[in-house]
């Protein structure tokens, strides 16, 4: 790159790329890894996880949102795939219904 585009001959980007470009550094760079690091010290590290595995469902809902693009069938199965593992992921409705230890059962004192 150094040899074929020689970047030193380039004019230097303009106000705009570089309010984009410290845009991306200060929102989506620092901002979002101090909320991650935040919410995983609070929250503990599955509770992050599952945050991370809806990344794609907010992905397909703001192309959708905003981009125009459509959801397919397999998208929608996707969609349904993640949440049917949040929930398996997560206990709670298993324990409500019944079919799932918790996972840290109180212990028995002698009577």
């Amino acid at each position: 790159m150094l040899l074929v585009d020689q970047p030193w001959r380039q004019p230097l980007p303009g106000l705009t790329t570089w309010g984009a470009l410290l845009g991306l550094a200060v929102l989506s760079t620092a901002l979002a890894y101090g909320l991650y690091f935040r919410l995983l010290a609070t929250a503990g590290a599955t509770n992050v996880l599952l945050v991370t595995l809806l990344i794609p469902i907010s992905a397909m809902l703001l192309g959708t949102l905003i981009l125009g693009e459509r959801i397919t069938s397999s998208d929608l199965i996707g969609m349904v795939g993640i949440g049917l593992g949040l929930l398996v992921i997560d206990g709670r409705v298993l324990r409500r219904m019944g079919r799932q230890q918790p996972a840290h059962p109180l212990p028995k004192h002698p009577s």
